[in-house]
């Protein structure tokens, strides 16, 4: 039997790399590729079965030559992030969110290309984006905006690039590192506050978006589509 091969382009942390652990359990050859030397050097002691490559995932060129050594993707995650991008649009700092726009969107569509030509015929493309893409949420005018961009590209690529399958994963409050900028003290008191807010009553875990985007990757019967793993966080008032 064929060992299936992912990929995951910003898996060191977070939803990435609890994305890059299921995998693994699965059976799958599993890579990342992260610009940091200390997410990798850290994923090297904790999870010496996954393979990793420093990569920056804007650059198409870095990228492309971490497919190359691979040979072949079954799987491609693209799971990069950046913490810029929230505040009013009043005083909106529009080279900041050109940077967010970068780091995202920018590098979402940049490993797609990269990849391509190494994906295999039956593969799969899963994007993440988040749940701000189609709440209104005040503050969220630019990451809406980051994420919208990603969730575009789903169902015109999954047209596209048939037979390969592409998908989307929209997360909402999730305790991941991206937290990391809020005092601990703070970061409970806003989850706490959060979850009451919740239909689930509950901030997710990476573990529990990483369930999701697995599914979105293996699945054969699942493209053009973008799951929403939010915790109902659409369905109510989160001002």
């Amino acid at each position: 039997m064929s060992v299936s091969t992912a990929l995951v382009v910003g898996g060191t942390s977070g939803i990435g790399l609890a994305t890059a652990r299921r995998l693994r359990e699965a059976g799958a050859a599993v890579h990342v590729a992260a610009r940091g030397e200390k997410g990798l050097a850290d994923l090297a002691a904790t999870d010496p079965t996954i393979t990793g490559h420093r990569a920056d995932g804007g650059d198409r060129s870095a990228i492309g030559a971490v497919a190359a050594e691979i040979g072949a993707v079954d799987w491609l995650v693209v799971a990069l992030s950046g913490r810029e991008g929230p505040g009013p649009i009043a005083d909106l700092d529009l080279g900041m969110l050109r940077r967010a726009f970068d780091a995202k969107f920018w590098g979402h569509l940049t490993t797609v290309q990269a990849v391509l030509p190494y994906l295999a015929p039956t593969g799969s493309i899963t994007l993440l984006s988040a749940i701000t893409a189609r709440t209104g949420m005040p503050g969220t005018a630019g990451v809406a905006a980051i994420n919208g961009a990603v969730e575009a590209l789903v169902r015109p690529l999954a047209a596209e690039l048939a037979p390969v399958r592409v998908n989307g994963v929209s997360p909402g409050f999730v305790d991941t590192p991206w937290w990391s900028a809020l005092p601990e003290d703070a970061r409970r008191e806003y989850f706490a506050q959060a979850a009451q807010a919740l239909p689930v009553r509950r901030i997710a875990t990476a573990e529990d978006v990483a369930e999701a985007v697995v599914l979105a990757a293996t699945n054969p019967n699942l493209t053009g589509t973008v799951i929403e793993t939010d915790g109902g966080a659409r369905l109510v008032s989160m001002a």
